[in-house]
């Protein structure tokens, strides 16, 4: 994977202060499905994956075995903030990483700690991530839909970029 540090740290910019990711993964029929989790990361440096908390008795991690392909949104309304990684995620016991990343809101679910024999760890790799970054007030974006509307053109509104792998 291409780790370029810019777009990491933007990444991580816009992602460390929204509480929850969506992360969807595929069902053994095929269907989609997702689920509210808390990213555990206290920084995100270039090709670091990102970290979640699951337990044992819910479906995520047997899923993840499965199928690692996951997709992680992230959505921040109030700074028009949209946020779409990919990836591919791998059940991890490091027994390391979990007290690195451990915290006193994890110690509700998880009352054992990073020992708790149900905490399973969760590490996305990031395989494409895009996201859209509209620093313009309502008002503006309404004025620049609205002559879009009338011209044609399409309106151009905050930043927008993707990251690829290399293959």
């Amino acid at each position: 994977m291409s780790h370029d540090k810019s777009f990491q740290h933007d990444l991580w910019e816009l992602i460390k202060d929204i509480k929850f990711a969506m992360l969807t993964h595929r069902h053994a029929d095929g269907s989609l499905h997702a689920h509210p989790l808390t990213t555990q990361n206290r920084s995100l440096d270039p090709g670091e994956p990102l970290y979640f908390f699951v337990s044992k008795k819910s479906e995520v991690g047997q899923r993840l075995r499965a199928d690692g392909n996951v997709c992680l949104s992230y959505a921040d309304l109030k700074e028009d903030r949209w946020i779409s990684v990919s990836g591919e995620a791998a059940i991890s016991e490091d027994l390391d990483t979990k007290k690195k990343l451990f915290n006193a809101l994890a110690k509700a679910w998880f009352p054992g700690g990073a020992e708790d024999p149900d905490l399973e760890l969760v590490e996305v790799r990031i395989v494409n991530a895009e996201y859209w970054d509209i620093k313009e007030s309502k008002v503006t974006q309404l004025l620049k839909m609205a002559t879009a509307a009338v011209t044609g053109n399409k309106p151009e509104m905050g930043e927008h970029r993707e990251l690829h792998t290399n293959g």
